[in-house]
């Protein structure tokens, strides 16, 4: 139970509801200024094809850590965890991929099942397989909660922006239990180009499949 809990909160995935948990919420309908917003949101991510950063992640439970992350859209992310923290997170060939090198072990999800994915799509839309659920404003930002539409109990991702000029700098996940993992990114440079290897997890003994 403990690993399963662990890589929920580091893999940024999110378990069903079980039958009956799934909530019924008002349908958010969106104003002009929301649809230009969303445009230009659209635009900013497909734009985003590169960048590496420091991120300081919050776990549910109030715990902290940081590290290096490195991004290459379509599909591909890096988590480099600081010491002592012992994980390393890494997306490519549409898996999430979390190693523990405190126990030697890897544990791998299809992408596809966890609310980050919608980040690290080929083409990034926030309509038909994306809804969004809210647009929330406050002085210099833009937050925008998001939800698959097949799959709306998975999880509900985010994505905190600071605008004028439009900059991604945080994203926030929360799960079916609706326990919160939140991710803030700094010191962002964009653009570049990354070593294919960088987005390759170690061979590790213990390699699972699914996360158990």
């Amino acid at each position: 139970m403990f690993r399963r809990t662990l890589l929920t909160t580091l893999c940024l995935m999110a378990p069903l509801m079980a039958p009956g948990e799934v909530r019924a919420e008002p349908a958010f309908q969106p104003t002009a200024q929301d649809r230009a917003d969303l445009t230009r949101i659209e635009t900013y991510l497909n734009g985003l094809t590169a960048l590496k950063a420091r991120f300081l992640q919050v776990a549910p439970d109030g715990g902290v850590s940081e590290g290096d992350a490195w991004l290459a859209r379509p599909g591909r992310m890096r988590f480099q965890y600081s010491p002592p923290a012992p994980f390393l997170l890494v997306a490519s060939h549409g898996e999430l991929v979390f190693q523990d090198s405190s126990i030697r072990q890897t544990s791998r999800v299809p992408l596809s099942r966890t609310p980050l994915g919608m980040l690290l799509a080929t083409k990034v839309s926030l309509s038909g397989d994306v809804t969004v659920t809210d647009i929330k404003r406050l002085p210099g930002e833009i937050d925008v909660s998001l939800v698959r539409t097949a799959e709306p109990g998975e999880g509900t991702l985010t994505l905190v922006f600071a605008d004028v000029p439009l900059t991604l700098r945080q994203w926030t996940v929360l799960d079916a239990q609706r326990k919160e993992t939140k991710v803030t990114l700094f010191n962002a440079q964009l653009g570049g180009s990354f070593d294919a290897k960088l987005f390759e997890p170690s061979a590790m003994p213990g390699d699972s499949t699914g996360g158990g």
